[in-house]
């Protein structure tokens, strides 16, 4: 039976680092061995919340406890395992043993996700201060931010979650005198062949807070003006009464 043969090497004569885009269909090479030489092959895969294997063998013998539609797969020069619609799930460590008459080859490959991440961009309050936020949301690896206004410094913040995707915001702090309509936002991801640019803007919801908020502090303005001005009419009615 396949499983019989589960360690061939103690070794590994290739070790391998590769990044696919997220939704890509992934072919790794194993041997480039003519399939007629190829006697056995093993793959040995570590993933975040599973280990299982898939392995074939010249008597016809297979076995697969991926079970999450990885499959072997071969031309007339090489064996590969196919990994269709590639997602953060198949993100892990990749074994490979191969026998082959007259020889047999080990391959370790450290298999990452490259996904692009959602951006968006606004303007928001923040005391009688106008900042311009720019926001890359879920990317692997980490997008980058720069802004086009350089005269004032910016604030960088990057978090990732539990599943390894990263999030990035940037806070650029305006100036009374300039105009919002000037200011971009510049994101570059490996992901993108070329950069976004966004214009951050006062959204519907985002302005119609702002003004809320303008409209709660001119009520109670006037509701405190109002209060002080029956408080000093109070005052001074009772300092006449008094005479």
């Amino acid at each position: 039976m396949c499983k019989n043969k589960a360690t061939i090497f103690a070794f590994f004569s290739v070790v391998r680092n590769a990044s696919f885009y997220l939704g890509s269909n992934v072919n790794l090479i194993c041997s480039n061995e003519l399939r007629s030489e190829v006697m056995y092959v093993l793959w040995n895969i570590d993933l975040k919340y599973k280990r299982c294997s898939i392995a074939h063998n010249n008597d016809g013998q297979s076995e697969d406890s991926c079970n999450d539609g990885k499959s072997l797969r071969y031309t007339p020069t090489a064996v590969y395992l196919h990994i269709p619609n590639f997602s953060n799930d198949d993100v892990g460590v990749y074994r490979c043993e191969t026998v082959y008459r007259g020889g047999a080859d080990a391959h370790m490959i450290n298999v990452e996700i490259t996904a692009p991440p959602s951006i968006s961009a606004w303007l928001e309050w923040k005391g009688n201060k106008m900042v311009a936020v720019c926001k890359a949301e879920r990317g692997k690896p980490a997008a980058s931010i720069s802004w086009s206004h350089l005269e004032n410094s910016s604030s960088l913040e990057t978090w990732s979650g539990s599943d390894g995707f990263f999030t990035v915001e940037s806070h650029l702090e305006l100036p009374e005198n300039m105009d919002p309509k000037n200011l971009s936002c510049t994101v570059r991801h490996p992901y993108w062949e070329e950069e976004k640019t966004l214009v951050p803007k006062f959204t519907a919801t985002r302005l119609h807070f702002t003004m809320m908020c303008i409209c709660i502090v001119v009520i109670i303005i006037a509701v405190l003006a109002g209060i002080l001005f029956f408080a000093k009419k109070k005052l001074r009615c009772c300092g006449v009464a008094g005479r």
